[in-house]
Formats: C-alpha cells, sequence, structure tokens
C-alpha cells in the first residue's frame, strides 16, 4: 500500500508545483488586485499541501516521528510568516513572499529527506533569519541616508573578505568560512550584499568614466581577494554584478564588452594559477577519464538527474545518498532523482520568476540608487542558480556555488532572506511614493475644481485657459461664491461712469 501511495504522491506533489509555478507567472499579467489577491491565497494552500503530502510520505517510508514534527514546523513557518507580513507589512510583495516559501519548502523537503540533522539546522537557520529580517523593510523604508555610505560598505567588504583570506578554513581548496564560538561564517555570502550597494552609491549620481574606473578598482581588489582566498565562484558572482550595474547605470555597451573581455582573461588565468581549477575543467571536459577520483561526484550528479526520468523515483525510492554533498552543491541532482526533471524545470523556472518579480520592482524606482541595488541583487541571485544548475547538469565546470534557499548552508541561507527582505522594503517603499503621487493628483484636481471657470471642462488647466482667454482671467479664476459680487461691483461702475458722461455733457452744453 505504501508503494502504491509513493507512486501517487510523485504525481501530485508534480502537479501541486506545476500549478504554483504558472500561477507565479499569471500574477505578472493580472490587473486586478482581487484576481491577485485569489493567486496568493491559493498558493497558500498549494504550499500547504505540497509539504504535508511530502513529509506524509516521507513518515510512511521511514517511520520517523521527526518528519511529522519538522512537518508542522513547516507549515507553522508559512503561516506565521504570511501573517505577520499582511499585519507588519500589508503593502508588501506578497507574491515573492509565497515564492520563497515555495523554495525553501522544497529545500527543506530534500534535505529531510537527506539528513534530519541538516533538515533541523536548515529550518533553525530560516527562522532565525527570517524573523531578524523584518526589520529590514523599515530600515529600507525609514532611513534614506543609507545611499551616503557608499565607502563604508567597501570597507566592511574589504575587511571581511580579508578576515577569510587570513583566517579562513579551506575546504575543496579555497579559503570559505571563519569559525567564530564554533559557528562557520561564510563572510562572501554577506559581502554580496555590500559590494552591490557599494556599486549603486557610486554610480548613483554621477556615470562619467572616472567614477566607472574608481568603481572598478575596488570591485576588482574584491575580486582579487576572492581570487587569492580561490574561492572563484563567489569572485565571478561579484564581477557579473558589477557589469549590469555599470551597464544600467551608464547605458554604455562598450563597458559590458570590456568587462567580459577581462572576465574571460582571468578566467585563463584562474587556471594557470590554481590547480583546483584545472581539475574541475578537466572533470567537466571529460568526467570519465578518472570515474573514481575526481569525476565521481559529477558522474554520480548525473546519474541522479537521469534516474528520476521525467516524474522522479517518488521520495525514498532513490538513491541521492550516493552523490556526495548532496545535501551542499548537488541537490538539484537529488531533487531531480526523487522529483523528476519536469518539476526540477518549474524549480528553475519558479527560481527565474523570483528574479522578473525582483526586475519588475526595480524598474518601477524612480531613485538610481534603489533601483541599482535591486538589479545588483537580482542579478546576484539569478546568477547563482545558473551556475548550481550548470554545474550540477554538465553546462559549465562546478564552481561549488549554493542553490539559494534549497541547499544546506547558514549564511547562504540568511544572505538570501537578507536579499529579500531587502526587495521588500525597495517594493513597499515605492508603494509609499505611489500613494503620495496619488494624493497630490487628487490634491491637484481638487483646487482645479475650486477654480475652475462656469461650463469648464473635467480636468481643465488653468494656465492653459488663461493663454486661450486672457481678457477673462480676472473674473474667471475667481472662487464662484465670489462672481456674483464681482458682477454687482461692475454694474455699479457703469452706471457711475455713464451718469458722470451725462453730467459733463450737461455743463458742455451750458
Amino acid at each position: 500500500m505504501t508503494k502504491i501511495l509513493v507512486q501517487i504522491s510523485k504525481y501530485v506533489l508534480l502537479l501541486i508545483m506545476i500549478f504554483f509555478t504558472i500561477e507565479t507567472y499569471m500574477v505578472l499579467r493580472r490587473k486586478s488586485d482581487t484576481a491577485r489577491r485569489r493567486i496568493m491565497r491559493n498558493q497558500i494552500w498549494l504550499m500547504v499541501l505540497f509539504n504535508s503530502v511530502s513529509y506524509v510520505i516521507m513518515y510512511l517510508q521511514s517511520q520517523d516521528p521527526y518528519m511529522i514534527l519538522m512537518l508542522i514546523c513547516v507549515i507553522g513557518y508559512i503561516l506565521v510568516v504570511q501573517i505577520l507580513y499582511r499585519i507588519i507589512y500589508r503593502k508588501a510583495s506578497l507574491i515573492l513572499l509565497n515564492t520563497m516559501c515555495m523554495i525553501l519548502s522544497v529545500g527543506l523537503v530534500m534535505q529531510s529527506r537527506l539528513g534530519m540533522d541538516t533538515a533541523r539546522k536548515q529550518y533553525i537557520i530560516a527562522a532565525f533569519a527570517t524573523m531578524v529580517c523584518f526589520i529590514i523593510p523599515v530600515f529600507v523604508r525609514r532611513v534614506r541616508w543609507v545611499s551616503k555610505l557608499t565607502w563604508l560598505y567597501a570597507v566592511v567588504g574589504i575587511l571581511l573578505l580579508g578576515v577569510v583570506l587570513v583566517l579562513g578554513r579551506v575546504t575543496g581548496g579555497a579559503n570559505l568560512n571563519v569559525s567564530i564560538g564554533g559557528i562557520s561564517f561564510q563572510f562572501s555570502e554577506f559581502v554580496k550584499i555590500s559590494v552591490v550597494l557599494f556599486m549603486a552609491g557610486m554610480l548613483q549620481n554621477r556615470t562619467d568614466f572616472k567614477q566607472v574606473v574608481i568603481t572598478t578598482i575596488v570591485v576588482a581588489i574584491h575580486v582579487g581577494i576572492l581570487a587569492l582566498s580561490a574561492d572563484l565562484g563567489a569572485a565571478l558572482v561579484y564581477f557579473v554584478a558589477y557589469i549590469v550595474i555599470v551597464y544600467v547605470a551608464t547605458r554604455n555597451p562598450g563597458y559590458v564588452a570590456i568587462g567580459l573581455g577581462g572576465m574571460a582573461g582571468a578566467c585563463v588565468v584562474a587556471y594557470k594559477m590554481f590547480e583546483h581549477v584545472r581539475v574541475r575543467v578537466q572533470v567537466w571536459k571529460d568526467p570519465f577519464a578518472d570515474y573514481e577520483g575526481s569525476g565521481y561526484q559529477i558522474i554520480q550528479a548525473l546519474f541522479g538527474v537521469c534516474a528520476g526520468g521525467w516524474f522522479g523515483t517518488g521520495l525514498f525510492n532513490g538513491h541521492p545518498e550516493m552523490i556526495p554533498l548532496a545535501y551542499e552543491d548537488f541537490t538539484f541532482a537529488a531533487i531531480c532523482e526523487e522529483f523528476g526533471v519536469i518539476f526540477s524545470i518549474c524549480l528553475i523556472l519558479l527560481c527565474m520568476g523570483m528574479y522578473l518579480l525582483i526586475v519588475n520592482i526595480a524598474l518601477r524606482l524612480d531613485r538610481p540608487f534603489y533601483k541599482l541595488v535591486a538589479i545588483g541583487l537580482g542579478t546576484e541571485y539569478a546568477f547563482q542558480v545558473f551556475l548550481t544548475v550548470g554545474g550540477t547538469t554538465k553546462f559549465i565546470p562546478m564552481t561549488g556555488i549554493t542553490l539559494p534557499l534549497v541547499s544546506y548552508g547558514g549564511s547562504s541561507l540568511m544572505c538570501t532572506i537578507a536579499m529579500i527582505s531587502i526587495i521588500q522594503g525597495l517594493y513597499i517603499m515605492r508603494k509609499d511614493e505611489d500613494e503620495e503621487l496619488e494624493e497630490e493628483r487628487r490634491e491637484r484636481i481638487r483646487r482645479n475644481r475650486q477654480f475652475q471657470p462656469q461650463g469648464a471642462e473635467p480636468g481643465f488647466r488653468p494656465q492653459q485657459y488663461r493663454q486661450e482667454q486672457p481678457y477673462r482671467s480676472e473674473q474667471a479664476y475667481r472662487p464662484r461664491q465670489d462672481r456674483g459680487q464681482v458682477s454687482r461691483d461692475t454694474g455699479d461702475l457703469e452706471r457711475k461712469i455713464e451718469e458722470q458722461t451725462k453730467e459733463d455733457l450737461a455743463l458742455r452744453n451750458h
């Protein structure tokens, strides 16, 4: 009976994922607020159903009571976050929140399947980061001097990366983590935010050649420290974000061409300098050349992607534990195996849907600083997804970058939630500005109606009317209650002029 339920569940989970993904893109086309709210309510029910089916099936397969406990915790997290956002941030982008919760749910389900220990840690970090990051939208809305701390962001970023370079722990050939109080921190994840804030601050008002050169030098220092630490995946993310921000700020494709040329040259230099880079390129070219050695990871990942087929094997029916680092670098391969390729494609579309939502928010922001921040953070997120999925499927060499919100990694998870909270703050700020503009427009209409001439069309403009009817300007623009008095005064004046004229003519005849 359990095997039948597992086979049925994989199709149910696939349909839930398809419906959720379709509705995420449908929101971008819906103009009606009622239709948008209906879609977002449907997505909450789909998330609850997805987690319920997943954890119940995993409990039936493993008989682990922690599966039921994790189900209660995940559903509680989703509902609490939804309620708090609706109470505290009524103007927040709920579709962006739903997308984040769904991607995080997929990650927690997969981590629970691979090992309950990592799943518990991932959940605790997600809950803690979400609660802490609740203050970020308020900070973005209220604190307007954030755009003036440009060089502080640069100094903090360089110092954090320098600490990793000097004191970092070597993992996979690269200095990635610093241990503080027994807890490992990957500072390069947090510097992703500070480097974007620095670039946005530098290019918000000036985009001349000198300013671009200064920005390039500081970003190059960041990338250079990462290169010395052999953390080339993070360096690549920084550099792509730099190219995009510079292009958006300057609209000069020449900078893009120079940047891409420099990136190509840097890749060649990295290939010559670092042994583990040469190994990864060789594995990418021919992983079967060293099947039991350096190529074992990518080969097992490819086997996992293919083993599930279109619809997957079902939870606990595959063998993702055979993939090395399945809970970190190769989580996408484990998802492909047990959820199927179609489900994984929907997950990629969901990640890209989040990127489109961020770009949509960025395009509606008027202030250059906030626009560049949103574009930069969105680019880092999208490119990180590309590097992870591309490395897992052997489209590009593996870089060791985690899949945001899905793969296990405390620093990556906290950084991604913080980035989404910043975007939420920018979205709320834009809504506030829209309301202010709408209020100003209504006030202008009210003033125009108060001073509009009799019989004028709705929406008439006093300046335009004065130009077209200059001879009526004095009377036409008085308040309506004064127009009767104006007419009486004019009539009295005309009678006095007529009487005075008659007296003058009488005196002249005498």
